[in-house]
């Protein structure tokens, strides 16, 4: 820890918010090619402001293909020229912000703060991230003059559609992007402002099951005559998963990988503040009545099935007596190690055809992630808990995330260990209207990321 550094961050705190006020008011909703060209232009001269080596990097030659461009940083240590070199992955998309009138402030994107909070869409996931790393790197090159290790940042701008394009970036400038190891474009702090170090996400596999009936909508009263689809829909989906949320799925937890006994030992000392969560979302009691140690296991350890979405028919005001011609579910199923989404879209089809549904419901594969862990033995996973505990003052080690993301893309192609560590609070309202990010959290955050650059400086 560089107590130098530290005071500069604490005295700069306004500066920090500034940067991050900016980085909200330019709306980047992740289909919003306009916009989203836009904020990697202020993140590339935000980077240039603190002396990064900027630049936009893109897919192809032609930047009109669509394809958003990643914002690339580099510092290199003029002092510790072959040592070791870090990565940051953050992303400046961010999500829709509807339903609007349920926001607080008139403008989503308005990155007022109020006391300790900042508020906007991204102002946590993921620009209130992304700028604690800038900011950390800026004031270890004011204050020392030089960073301990080089440093790289990649900075995407679909992330929030799957990063549909991480794969092809990667493999196409894999000797750019090249490093020693990874933080990860989040990270968690609890309730008991603990900071939650995450060695890896959960996949995701996320899919379409369209049920068609009659040519266009009808009058109801043929419901005797033509079977309604969204009946259809109901009895497939009732197949693919019970009331208790256990999958039905032939086969479907073949492939996952056996926890070991560390990884079950952390699990075990993780801390979960069931009133707060209870509170936070308004339920009284949990999916299969789960409790103690169950709990914490199922958010790491347990695939998924969650309806996203079910749509069909009228629903508005009034009556409308119709029977639909179209029922469609959005259905992700979360995966752990070593479940591969293509394998279990597979699996999917095959249930489908089994169960007899096989030429009456049209099944759509949306996108897919593969699980990606960290090794809980791995040297770099002691420099960030040293870090995080230094700027914390609490920090403890989560398995996964119960949340999803390419992760398994950059072990896959650069083979450097991957961690998740930041300074979202775990109730910061991401994806969801009123988003905020604690601006204590923030300045941690920014500490935190200074310790593990300084510490990774030390690494033969």
């Amino acid at each position: 820890m560089n107590l130098r550094v530290n005071r500069a961050i604490d005295s700069n705190m306004k500066d920090v918010v500034s940067d991050l006020q900016n980085l909200i008011k330019q709306s980047s909703i992740t289909y919003d090619k306009q916009n989203l060209t836009k904020c990697a232009q202020l993140v590339a001269s935000i980077m240039t402001k603190s002396n990064f080596k900027t630049e936009l990097i893109y897919l192809s030659e032609n930047e009109k293909d669509g394809v958003p461009p990643i914002v690339y940083g580099e510092v290199k240590s003029r002092s510790n020229p072959s040592g070791k070199t870090i990565l940051f992955y953050n992303h400046y998309d961010v999500q829709p912000v509807g339903p609007i009138e349920l926001w607080n402030s008139a403008d989503p994107f308005s990155g007022h703060v109020e006391g300790n909070y900042i508020f906007g869409r991204g102002a946590s996931d993921d620009k209130g991230e992304l700028i604690s790393r800038i900011k950390a790197v800026e004031y270890l090159l004011k204050e020392t003059g030089d960073v301990p290790c080089d440093v790289k940042f990649i900075v995407e701008g679909e992330e929030e559609l799957g990063s549909l394009h991480i794969l092809d970036f990667l493999t196409k400038y894999k000797k750019k992007f090249a490093c020693d190891c990874i933080i990860w474009e989040f990270g968690t702090v609890d309730s008991n402002d603990t900071a939650i170090i995450h060695l890896g996400l959960k996949g995701i596999l996320s899919v379409d099951l369209i049920a068609t009936g009659p040519s266009h909508d009808i009058h109801s009263s043929l419901a005797v005559l033509v079977e309604n689809p969204a009946w259809l829909l109901v009895r497939v989906l009732g197949t693919i998963c019970d009331n208790s949320g256990n999958i039905l799925i032939k086969d479907w937890f073949k492939n996952v990988k056996p926890t070991t006994d560390e990884e079950i030992s952390a699990i075990a000392n993780e801390q979960f503040d069931v009133d707060k969560f209870k509170t936070e979302y308004g339920v009284l009691k949990f999916t299969n009545n789960l409790e103690g140690a169950q709990l914490r296991k199922a958010l790491i350890e347990m695939p998924t099935c969650n309806i996203c979405g079910i749509t069909s028919g009228y629903t508005g005001q009034g009556s409308k007596t119709v029977l639909p011609a179209k029922a469609i579910a959005r259905v992700e199923f979360r995966l752990v190690p070593d479940m591969d989404p293509a394998t279990q879209f597979a699996r999917l089809q095959t249930h489908l055809f089994e169960m007899g549904f096989g030429d009456s419901i049209d099944l759509r594969m949306i996108d897919g992630e593969m699980p990606s862990r960290t090794s809980i033995n791995d040297p770099f996973v002691k420099i960030v808990k040293r870090a995080a505990f230094d700027a914390f003052g609490n920090a403890v080690i989560s398995v996964s995330s119960a949340g999803s993301g390419p992760m398994y893309n950059f072990k896959k192609v650069l083979g450097a260990p991957c961690v998740c560590i930041g300074g979202s609070y775990i109730y910061n309202k991401s994806h969801s209207p009123n988003e905020f990010a604690r601006l204590d959290l923030i300045n941690k955050a920014t500490k935190c990321m200074a310790n593990i650059i300084q510490a990774c400086g030390f690494v033969g």
